[in-house]
């Protein structure tokens, strides 16, 4: 059985976020969704709370204008915790997709926020790719960096394998 946040957060973001689903079935249907699949009660729950917090992030901040985050470049200092619990090349891995203009500072900080939130001992860059696109996924007019992170995930892969 799976037991990981995360791969019930992969599991939802690959069944809903397909374009062509209309809307998410209710809470109480993903649970018994999920439970079917042979998630546990517990992750199930702390799942569908990461996604509730992602969503109250959103909603409750300003929208970044495009211009400031263009004019505004910021160096993030992790601090002592943030450094404990991101591996050292996550963060290098965070900051890249910052410098080639995949997110912003926003979505840096919520990126963050929501790996943090997953309370991991074990983050890899293939968890971190997961929720930057959950992170790009749940906000407005983000097609294009979703699409250059796809791409960027594809093109990581695709030079492993050869």
């Amino acid at each position: 059985m799976r037991q990981n946040v995360l791969d019930v957060l992969i599991y939802l973001f690959e069944t809903y976020s397909d374009e062509q689903t209309l809307q998410a079935p209710e809470r109480h249907d993903l649970e018994l969704e999920l439970t079917r699949a042979g998630f546990y009660e517990n992750e199930i729950e702390r799942a569908l709370s990461w996604i509730d917090d992602l969503s109250i992030q959103w909603s409750f901040s300003e929208k970044p204008q495009k211009s400031q985050a263009a004019l505004e470049p910021s160096t993030r200092i992790f601090n002592a915790d943030e450094q404990h619990r991101i591996p050292s090349h996550c963060r290098g891995y965070i900051y890249y997709l910052e410098q080639i203009g995949i997110l912003n500072q926003l979505q840096r900080e919520r990126v963050i926020d929501r790996t943090l939130a997953l309370e991991t001992s074990e983050l890899d860059i293939e968890s971190l790719q997961w929720v930057v696109l959950m992170v790009l996924f749940s906000q407005p007019d983000q097609e294009k960096a979703l699409l250059h992170m796809e791409n960027l995930i594809q093109n990581e892969n695709s030079a492993l394998i050869h």
